[in-house]
C-alpha cells in the first residue's frame, strides 16, 4: 500500500513539474504565429521626396503570419523564419508631379521576409534575440493627372534587421515584442498589363514595432 501511495505521489509530482520544465527549456522546434503592430514607410536619407512640402511617411497597422524553426546550440538558440504580412499604411495627395513621393495614392502592399535569428535565454522561458534577412515589399501606386489613371506595383528588394524578446506563456505557446528596420535598395515597376521595368536603385526605409503570439509543435 505504501508503495502504491509513493508511486502515485511520484507520478503526480512529475505531471506538475512537466509544464515548468517545458517553459524553462530553451525554445526549440517548429513554430507558427501571428503578428501585428505599427508600420512606417518613408524615403531614405539619400532621397528628397516630398508631399505637400514636407518629407512624408506613410503609417498604418501591420498584420501577418509567421513560421520558423529553432534549435538550441550550446548556450544560444539558432532559428530560421519567414513572414507574410500586409499593412494599412497609405498616403493620398493631389499633386500631379510624378517626381514626388505620394504621386496620386501610395499604399503599402504585401511584404515577404525570410531570414534567421540568434537568441540567448535570459530567464525562465525568456529569450532575447536578434534577427536579419531578406525582404521583398510592394507599394501599390495609383496616379491620376485628371485625364489618365495608372495603377502600378512598385516592388522593393532589401534587407531587414531587428531585435526582440520572446516569453513562454504556456507549455507550447509564446508571446513576443519586436522592433525591426528594413532598407530597400532595389526596385522595379510592374504595370497593370504585366509589363515590368528594369531594376533601378532606390532608398526606402521601413520601421516596424510588432507584437506576436504563437504555438510550438
Amino acid at each position: 500500500m505504501r508503495k502504491l501511495v509513493f508511486v502515485a505521489a511520484l507520478a503526480a509530482s512529475s505531471a506538475l513539474a512537466a509544464p515548468a520544465f517545458a517553459q524553462d527549456a530553451a525554445p526549440s522546434g517548429f513554430r507558427v504565429g501571428v503578428v501585428g503592430g505599427l508600420d512606417i514607410v518613408r524615403p531614405g536619407d539619400s532621397e528628397d521626396s516630398r508631399v505637400r512640402g514636407d518629407d512624408q511617411s506613410i503609417e498604418g497597422a501591420q498584420y501577418g503570419v509567421e513560421a520558423g524553426y529553432d534549435i538550441p546550440v550550446g548556450g544560444v538558440v539558432l532559428g530560421i523564419e519567414g513572414e507574410l504580412s500586409g499593412s494599412t499604411a497609405k498616403v493620398t495627395t493631389d499633386t500631379s508631379d510624378p517626381n514626388f513621393f505620394g504621386y496620386g495614392r501610395v499604399k503599402a502592399g504585401r511584404d515577404i521576409y525570410v531570414g534567421g535569428r540568434v537568441g540567448v535565454p535570459v530567464g525562465t522561458g525568456t529569450l532575447l534575440y536578434a534577427k536579419g534577412g531578406y525582404t521583398n515589399a510592394r507599394l501599390d501606386v495609383t496616379a491620376d493627372n485628371g485625364t489618365t489613371t495608372t495603377d502600378e506595383n512598385f516592388q522593393l528588394d532589401g534587407w531587414r534587421a531587428g531585435a526582440g524578446i520572446e516569453k513562454s506563456i504556456g507549455t507550447n505557446t509564446y508571446a513576443k515584442l519586436e522592433y525591426r528596420y528594413s532598407n530597400y535598395t532595389k526596385a522595379d515597376f510592374q504595370f497593370a498589363n504585366g509589363t515590368v521595368t528594369d531594376t533601378f536603385d532606390v532608398d526606402t526605409d521601413r520601421h516596424q514595432i510588432v507584437a506576436g503570439v504563437g504555438f510550438r509543435f
